[in-house]
């Protein structure tokens, strides 16, 4: 007999587990599922510090039969298909699920396909990533001799767009501290052409640039690593200013580099080769290319982009009215984080309520709220909060730890970072409290 529940959850991890202990706990459904294949739950959020030394990995990690609230099913298994015209999933091995409400929320998933090279080079040798591996990371940060010290992502959406900047910060505070920092050169190279999209926390943190000495390289597309020549190949998204110069080294004392595409200019060696600029690393850290999950791509619930096609303030799917979706698969213009799921979670759950109980949707609006603790020093951290519009909206509650201004370095956001935010990961959000 095909297995029926009023609410299916598609997936085991922050938005999930969240979703399912705040319906549970505001008594909002007769059934509950949890569609999850793994055996483990991550609190993600830490591996920037396991990266950088400074916090256990295993305490990043519950098992996931922990995970599950009371009073929800655990179907250990992989959805393979929709068939939302039907209100029913498939399975690898459970059949068919049919459900009255869905809420999609399996997170992303990664496609090295995208960069070539990068996935036979990542978490070997001197190419690392806290996004998959963030012990290797820190094997290679206390390994550095020197050198040059390239940190990157791809134009892709990522988790936590500020994540490929902060083990930077952090590393170079190492490097300095061990005497590493004087032989090495740091730069970051990004797609992008800020580095940050706020701008009160932009300022603060090209003061920091300004401090640690990094060169940033912006309109810089990753497009393919080599790893065993150490050569990271960018395509550039902007046309050169005439007659400026971008990165090749040698060319000039870097007295007329345009800014657009540098800033701190450092006389690294690069390769230019077939339209491509290669810059040669002794080092790499970046952030995996990240796309929807297959089953999620392969369905009619996408945009044209392959992400779930929701209403960015009512998280409703566009076509499928009785479909939710949240977290880092969902179509938002905003960070994927678990900052912003704290935020989503309550919209998703008052509408469900709401149509189970009044056939219409809640007045709740969720207004692209994210975050992203960018930690700048071993003991200091900026708070980045911010809205669709990029608006700086911090928190209030954070003056009750004495902090007037979360866009400027301060040691009690470090603190709240390491200690105060995975607590109440583990005690508030896991049990469908609001935070």
């Amino acid at each position: 007999m095909k297995k029926h529940y009023e609410i299916l959850i598609i997936g085991g991890g922050t938005a999930g587990i969240m979703s399912a202990a705040q319906l549970l706990r505001q008594k909002k459904s007769k059934s509950i599922a949890i569609i999850e294949p793994a055996d483990t739950h991550y609190y993600q959020p830490a591996w920037t510090l396991v990266g950088a030394g400074t916090y256990s990995f295993d305490k990043t990690a519950k098992p996931m039969a922990e995970m599950i609230p009371k009073g929800a099913d655990w179907i250990k298994d992989k959805v393979t298909e929709f068939e939302a015209d039907k209100n029913s999933i498939k399975t690898d091995n459970s059949g068919d699920i049919s459900y009255d409400y869905l809420v999609v929320a399996p997170g992303l998933a990664y496609d090295f396909s995208l960069v070539p090279g990068l996935g036979d080079a990542m978490d070997k040798g001197v190419v690392c990533s806290n996004y998959t591996n963030p012990k290797h990371t820190w094997d290679v940060v206390k390994n550095f001799k020197g050198g040059v010290a390239l940190f990157t992502q791809p134009a892709t959406p990522i988790k936590c767009g500020g994540a490929p900047q902060k083990i930077m910060y952090l590393a170079e505070d190492y490097w300095r501290k061990n005497n590493i920092r004087s032989k090495s050169e740091i730069l970051f190279a990004t797609a992008g052409t800020v580095i940050f999209g706020t701008k009160v926390i932009a300022d603060t943190l090209m003061k920091v640039v300004e401090r640690k000495d990094i060169n940033l390289r912006f309109n810089h597309k990753l497009v393919k690593v080599d790893g065993e020549k150490q050569i990271a190949w960018y395509d550039l998204t902007k046309d050169i200013k005439a007659g400026g110069c971008i990165v090749m080294s040698g060319e000039n004392d870097g007295k007329y580099i345009d800014e657009s595409f540098q800033y701190n200019y450092k006389d690294v060696k690069v390769t230019k080769k077939d339209g491509l600029y290669g810059i040669h690393f002794d080092m790499l850290h970046t952030a995996p290319p990240s796309v929807a999950p297959k089953f999620v791509r392969e369905s009619n619930l996408v945009n044209e982009a392959g992400w779930l096609d929701v209403d960015i303030h009512s998280l409703q799917h566009k076509k499928y009215p009785n479909i939710f979706g949240i977290g880092d698969v969902a179509a938002l213009p905003t960070a994927k984080t678990g900052a912003a799921v704290r935020k989503q979670v309550p919209i998703i759950t008052d509408n469900i309520a709401m149509l189970i109980n009044h056939k219409k949707l809640g007045s709740k609006s969720y207004k692209g709220y994210s975050s992203c603790p960018l930690v700048t020093d071993y003991g200091k951290m900026v708070l980045a909060e911010f809205d669709y519009e990029g608006n700086f909206t911090p928190d209030p509650k954070l003056k009750r730890m004495l902090i007037t201004d979360s866009s400027k370095e301060h040691w009690r956001l470090w603190m709240f970072k390491k200690f105060m935010l995975p607590y109440l990961y583990w005690n508030r959000m896991m049990k469908g409290k609001n935070v």
